[in-house]
């Protein structure tokens, strides 16, 4: 498969965000906001906080929280919108076909899970049904995607998906329409690509996500 070459793409400057340093499990669950306490967290406690929340009400009608798998000092943090019935049942995001097929297409780029990736979802609980997550959940959710980006501190997001990427950028619009651009989510540049479960789908949109990928590897080498 060819790539388009020239991507016309200028150098992106990142200040690196000074990490906020981690508190203890007994110091987080006193002093602050619910937001603040989890702004504080390490890995260990904000673990335990996704594992034991119920502040949305989805953690009553799921098996386990997914909250994550990879490499935590990655430089590509790729994000979806929320755990399916797989994701649910094993407890790590993008399993089945559709994980079959991002992982092929992280290792075209010579990347792996785990392996300088880090992979998360917007929500943290399947809704039912796997229906579309509802504002308020992802409200109550985003304190902890925000703080898993404090702590990775990549150097990009890739927001795969309608769903991920209209909540991470707080808009409606298509995902066509934001390809091929830098955004940005909380300071980090932010690449926008298909999920993989939709190009099983649409197999001729396979080559736009490649050359999605190719962007954002661009957007990293010049960051």
């Amino acid at each position: 498969m060819r790539v388009l070459e020239e991507m016309g793409l200028a150098p992106v400057w990142v200040l690196r965000r000074k990490k906020t340093p981690p508190v203890s499990a007994k110091d987080a669950e006193t002093g602050g906001s619910r937001e603040e306490q989890v702004a504080r967290m390490g890995w260990p406690e904000l673990k335990a906080a996704v594992s034991g929340c119920t502040a949305c009400g989805l953690r009553a009608g799921c098996t386990q929280t997914v909250f994550g798998v990879g490499d935590e000092a990655a430089d590509w943090l790729l994000v979806g919108e929320a755990p399916g019935a797989e994701e649910d049942r094993l407890g790590e995001p993008f399993v089945g076909q559709a994980g079959k097929l991002l992982d092929n297409m992280l290792a075209a780029l010579g990347l792996a899970r785990g392996r300088n990736v880090y992979i998360a979802n917007v929500l943290k609980c399947r809704p039912p049904g796997n229906r579309n997550p509802e504002p308020g959940e992802v409200a109550q959710c985003a304190p902890h995607l925000l703080r898993q980006i404090e702590l990775i501190q990549p150097k990009l997001i890739l927001a795969m998906g309608r769903f991920a990427v209209q909540t991470l950028l707080n808009t409606d619009a298509t995902i066509g329409s934001l390809r091929g651009k830098v955004h940005a989510y909380h300071g980090v540049p932010l690449v926008v690509t298909y999920h993989p479960a939709y190009l099983l789908r649409n197999l001729p949109d396979k080559a736009k996500a490649w050359a999605d990928l190719v962007f954002a590897r661009k957007t990293i080498a010049g960051s």
